[in-house]
């Protein structure tokens, strides 16, 4: 009973602040654009195409 006392403060507190951590990701922008990193990286101007035949 005493191990109850102690441990689900602690979950409610490790809880919230996992709560505080999603709502400040999100009115931060965190969650804008999730698919356009993973665009750039199949579009990239930058390298050459892989085309080896000869």
């Amino acid at each position: 009973m005493s191990g109850l006392l102690f441990l689900i403060p602690i979950a409610l507190a490790m809880g919230f602040a996992g709560l505080a951590a999603f709502i400040w990701s999100v009115r931060t922008g965190q969650f804008e654009d999730p698919d356009g990193a993973a665009n750039r990286i199949l579009i990239s101007p930058d390298l050459p195409l892989a085309d080896n035949r000869d």
